[in-house]
């Protein structure tokens, strides 16, 4: 992964760095190799993200159908970006 620093920004770059490793799933995983995860917590954890996986998936499709009303996201917090 690498992030350019422009105008010795190093601040915004860490910032860059971060976001990036968030969408790459790097924080959960170390995460999750910070102690021992028993068999059966992996197999319950595996099961309960492939569910929460295909709930999004069908209430993505229902609202693309009509059936369900598009959610706006929420605005932003005055003064963040």
């Amino acid at each position: 992964m690498q992030v350019l620093v422009r105008d010795n920004n190093v601040d915004q770059a860490l910032r860059v760095l971060k976001k990036k490793m968030q969408r790459e799933g790097v924080f959960r995983e170390m995460k999750k190799r910070r102690s021992f995860e028993k068999p059966s917590e992996k197999r319950a954890r595996e099961k309960a993200e492939a569910v929460r996986r295909a709930r999004k998936l069908a209430r993505k499709q229902a609202q693309r159908e009509g059936l369900l009303p598009v959610r706006k996201k929420a605005a932003a917090a005055p003064g963040r970006r």
